[in-house]
């Protein structure tokens, strides 16, 4: 169901059996499954933060799985820490929700857009994240995902906000 721009970042090989045996034990464990991903804007460096995953490719925003007992926003925090030493300095706003139907049919995604935070350090490459850095929002770095740009379009140049990852 990928379109021709979304093909080079199927997951294929090891990482695909990967992510198919996670979300196997998310059915499992949790027959419905709900992410985060955060949308941290430096304004004044008009700069987006994204990562790229050891294994999945292509830039994305960073986020996950919402745990059992856990809010929308404490995942996001929990996420942030972990992907790139960034902590909230003030409550995130919920811009959208999006039904991530490439990931499975029962994953649900909630776009946060940040704009009050402080990043601890630079986030270092780790056994998780290869790579990680605020980028100008007209200098993406090649590779970024087609949901990560119809986000950024979503919040930034007013384009209606998909129901679909």
């Amino acid at each position: 169901m990928a379109t021709d721009e979304e093909a080079p970042f199927q997951q294929t090989g090891w990482a695909g059996l990967r992510a198919r045996l996670f979300h196997l034990y998310f059915v499992l464990r949790r027959p419905m499954t709900l992410g985060v991903r955060g949308l941290i804007h430096d304004a004044a460096a008009n700069s987006v933060f994204l990562i790229r995953h050891t294994y999945v490719p292509g830039w994305q925003l960073p986020g996950g799985g919402v745990e059992v007992g856990e809010t929308m926003v404490e995942a996001l925090a929990r996420e942030l820490a972990e992907e790139g030493n960034i902590a909230l300095a003030a409550t995130p706003v919920l811009k959208s929700m999006h039904f991530n139907r490439r990931a499975s049919r029962r994953d649900h995604v909630g776009l946060y857009l940040i704009e009050n935070f402080s990043q601890t350090a630079p986030k270092l490459p780790d056994h998780e994240i290869a790579e990680a850095g605020f980028f100008p929002l007209d200098r993406l770095p090649e590779g970024t995902t087609p949901a990560t740009l119809r986000r950024i379009a979503e919040v930034f140049l007013g384009e209606p906000a998909s129901a679909y990852w």
